[in-house]
């Protein structure tokens, strides 16, 4: 019984902390104050992670593969203004390297649907078997940041970000030109070391 009481504790515990980051993401106006620390270290380390993952698809047999992406593949390559305007939008994830429990290092799936909302502050992938739902933060006049979670399969309602590290998402997002964007993922909970999601306008 004891024992019962203490899961059923930290259980609640747990639900109160992930409850707790989820309003901090709603409220901070910056993104620091809403990011988790293992968020926070992740995305310092975007570039690495970037660079070792391209490393590694090129050594994979995928040079190829990564050279016919350009600029969505250069972790240099920016212009102003990132903000996401409203709408729909053809969204793919292309993922690069490999953490030691994937054996490719290059997987570029096909477009799915993604939808912006909120005057820009909202990011939903719509459909596949691996979604996203989070809100965007401004960050500099080059890049945006994204904090949000992963959704798998058939269900229906995203975690709370903060509450399970394998279904936070935290991403660099940037417009590489004027009608095409990019949110680069580093260290994501699952195989790859770097995933780069690919978003155009759906009438582009």
């Amino acid at each position: 019984m004891r024992a019962a009481a203490a899961l059923l504790g930290a259980a609640m515990a747990l639900g109160a902390v992930g409850t707790a980051v989820a309003q901090r993401v709603e409220q901070a106006a910056d993104w620091r104050l809403a990011a988790t620390e293992d968020d926070r270290v992740r995305l310092r380390g975007w570039r690495t992670a970037w660079v070792k993952g391209i490393a590694q698809a090129r050594a994979g047999g995928s040079a190829a593969a990564v050279a016919a992406l350009g600029s969505l593949a250069d972790p240099d390559h920016s212009i102003a203004e990132p903000g996401l305007p409203d709408g729909d939008y053809r969204c793919r994830t292309i993922k690069l390297g490999s953490q030691g429990r994937a054996l490719l290092t290059y997987v570029a799936y096909p477009y799915f649907r993604c939808r912006v909302s909120d005057d820009g502050t909202q990011l939903t992938k719509l459909d596949g078997s691996q979604r996203l739902s989070g809100r965007i933060f401004p960050d500099t006049d080059a890049r945006s940041i994204f904090l949000g979670t992963l959704i798998l399969g058939d269900e229906e309602r995203s975690y709370a970000y903060g509450r399970d590290r394998a279904r936070d998402m935290a991403g660099v997002l940037e417009r590489i030109d004027a009608q095409h964007w990019r949110i680069a993922f580093p260290y994501p909970a699952y195989e790859s070391v770097v995933d780069i999601l690919e978003l155009v306008p759906a009438g582009g």
